[in-house]
């Protein structure tokens, strides 16, 4: 049967399977919702063998569990993991939904629910893909899902479950589908993730709070050195000053950044919708390739003093500051941690303490165009979308990627339906109807070309 009659003829019964999925409110961030997690966990299993699945196991890991199934077709045929993950974001602020976060609704095409497009729905597109070749006897591939429920709290628990079943989860690729497209009618692939190093600095002088009349002009404020400081860790083209920073920063090739200037961006519409005069970023480079290929640094929170109403002449004891660097493949974030303690602490005057706490971080990840089932998935898209997709780096981090190229030895392939005004991880998440079929249609193909 041809999949887009299989698609019709069976729609009905994979958005109430999708559904019995989206009602289970498993939001890893809170403890309340324990129990969720297991059931959702319990649901992906029996679905995942009501598609073809051989086993479908509920496994336990250091926290929440994580679904494991496969279909072994043959053992001299390559192995496609599947990854995705079955937990979903807090649907908070309630009000500012249209219906109800975890009773999915249709409306004007689209399905709207917590986790209809992160990422049930998109894992969701990958299983029926599955289950139409399995139904058709098309299946030429061994395939292995990996479904984890700690994604949205960065995963802690995947990598020793990784460690300590390499062999389970043996495979030729990875194909997630977990990432956007520029637009419905701009497919594209993601080639390309940013790394991410994360600290925490504070800034102490005196030993309490003191008057700024009797002390101001005497004593170093820590909230100004603090700001002096943070200044100096940017130049004025733009580029990051800590020694060594640049090291092993990936110049992109010249063919990619073509690429990326082909793709239809309006810098005008850009600056318009986040409402800003001008754009800021590293000399030399465009927009695009700033927020997606180069690194960058930023502060993301900074704090000390009295804040509260009115006014109160204080020269405070603590300044505080959050900040992060977005990295590109080949910075090592634990290289790029030290680097930037090491700086900070260098340049900071005598006049104040200095603490760099490190906080969390990732690795970056690339993969390669040139890769087989790559072009199959560019093949899927092809097919499905009437147009051969756009290969684009992305500015965001998703640490789990790198650390299964590092710990299990495999590339993975980003393969993503999503686009911008699905609405991941906000009120009113939603996925058009005929995005999830073309997605379905797009897996179905990247399976019919990769041998």
């Amino acid at each position: 049967m041809e999949i887009k009659k299989y698609i019709t003829e069976n729609e009905p019964k994979m958005l109430e399977d999708l559904f019995s999925l989206i009602r289970i409110p498993s939001i890893s961030a809170k403890p309340e919702h324990h129990d969720d997690m297991l059931a959702c966990a319990e649901r992906w299993a029996q679905l995942l063998l009501e598609a073809g699945a051989d086993e479908a196991l509920v496994m336990p890991s250091k926290g929440n569990p994580i679904v494991f199934g496969q279909k072994i077709v043959d053992p001299n045929a390559k192995t496609v993991l599947v990854y995705a993950h079955y937990d979903v974001m807090p649907a908070e602020p309630l009000e500012l939904w249209n219906s109800k976060p975890f009773e999915p609704e249709i409306r004007d095409g689209h399905i709207w629910a917590r986790g209809a497009d992160d990422d049930k729905g998109q894992s969701f597109i990958q299983v029926k893909a599955f289950e139409y070749l399995v139904r058709n006897g098309l299946l030429q591939t061994n395939v292995k899902f990996i479904f984890e429920g700690e994604e949205e709290i960065g995963s802690p628990s995947l990598e020793s479950f990784c460690q300590e079943h390499k062999e389970l989860l043996k495979a030729d690729v990875i194909l997630v589908s977990d990432t956007s497209m520029l637009g419905a009618d701009l497919p594209s692939l993601t080639t390309g993730l940013r790394g991410l190093a994360y600290w925490e600095i504070e800034v102490t002088g005196p030993n309490r709070d003191l008057h700024s009349g009797h002390f101001g002009g005497a004593v170093a404020n820590p909230i100004n050195v603090l700001c002096q400081i943070i200044s100096k860790v940017t130049d004025a083209d733009g580029r990051i000053t800590v020694p060594g920073f640049y090291d092993d920063v990936e110049e992109v090739p010249q063919a990619e950044r073509d690429m990326i200037a082909r793709i239809p961006f309006d810098e005008e519409k850009y600056k318009k919708a986040i409402n800003v005069k001008a754009l800021f970023g590293e000399t030399g480079y465009s927009t695009l390739e700033r927020n997606s290929c180069r690194p960058s640094f930023d502060v993301c929170g900074i704090w000390g003093g009295y804040t509260g109403e009115g006014s109160k002449t204080v020269l405070p004891s603590k300044a505080y500051a959050k900040v992060s660097c977005r990295l590109v493949p080949h910075q090592d974030h634990h290289k790029i941690s030290k680097l930037f303690a090491d700086y900070i602490l260098d340049i900071a005057p005598d006049s104040v303490q200095v603490r760099v706490t490190p906080m969390h971080g990732g690795q970056g990840y690339v993969c390669p165009i040139t890769l087989p089932a790559y072009q199959a998935a560019e093949k899927g898209f092809e097919k499905a979308f009437g147009k051969k997709p756009l290969a684009v780096r992305r500015g965001g981090s998703i640490p789990i990627i790198s650390t299964f190229e590092q710990v299990l030895g495999i590339k993975t392939v980003l393969m993503g339906f999503g686009l911008e005004s699905n609405a991941i991880h906000s009120p009113n998440e939603n996925i058009p109807l005929d995005i999830f079929r073309k997605g379905i249609e797009a897996v179905v193909e990247f399976y019919l070309n990769y041998k």
